[in-house]
């Protein structure tokens, strides 16, 4: 079974299942994160949904390089979550299952092109309070444990 974080799933409601991948970015010491503006303003993993027949590894490239405006390397897996969320941008009741990877921003190619997203940089213990939801906070401390263990982007 895997781990739900926020709110439990509403009886009755219908949700669609919308696979995502984010990263936790590591770089000297600090995470690259992303803003987003709207619908409410919040920090977030970077990262977003699997679109049909994609790789979700080519996605995590693709949704960083979008709302961050980064290339990145040595992609590992930190570990999955959970959570049931209403998406406005789409109109849609989802339960997001977030595959969440550890890797290293290595070449800035410019601004994010996601719009509403500004890519930014804090400390990991800035990451564990401001991060917007709890399944992005739980899965960036396990990979500063991991971090701490010796095991990083490759």
């Amino acid at each position: 079974m895997i781990k739900r974080y926020g709110k439990s799933p509403e009886p009755g409601r219908r949700y669609t299942r919308r696979p995502g991948v984010y990263a936790v970015l590591w770089d000297r010491g600090a995470i690259l994160t992303t803003f987003q503006a709207e619908p409410t303003p919040e920090y977030q993993l970077p990262g977003g949904g699997i679109d049909k027949g994609e790789h979700p590894i080519a996605a995590l490239h693709r949704e960083v390089m979008e709302e961050t405006g980064y290339h990145i390397a040595g992609v590992r897996r930190v570990g999955v979550f959970r959570r049931f969320t209403f998406m406005p941008e789409y109109d849609l009741w989802a339960e997001k299952i977030c595959t969440v990877y550890l890797a290293r921003p290595v070449l800035r190619i410019g601004t994010p092109t996601e719009q509403g997203h500004e890519a930014v940089w804090m400390a990991p213990q800035a990451g564990l309070r401001l991060l917007g939801n709890p399944g992005d906070r739980a899965m960036l401390a396990r990979a500063l444990r991991q971090l701490e263990s010796g095991v990083g982007p490759r």
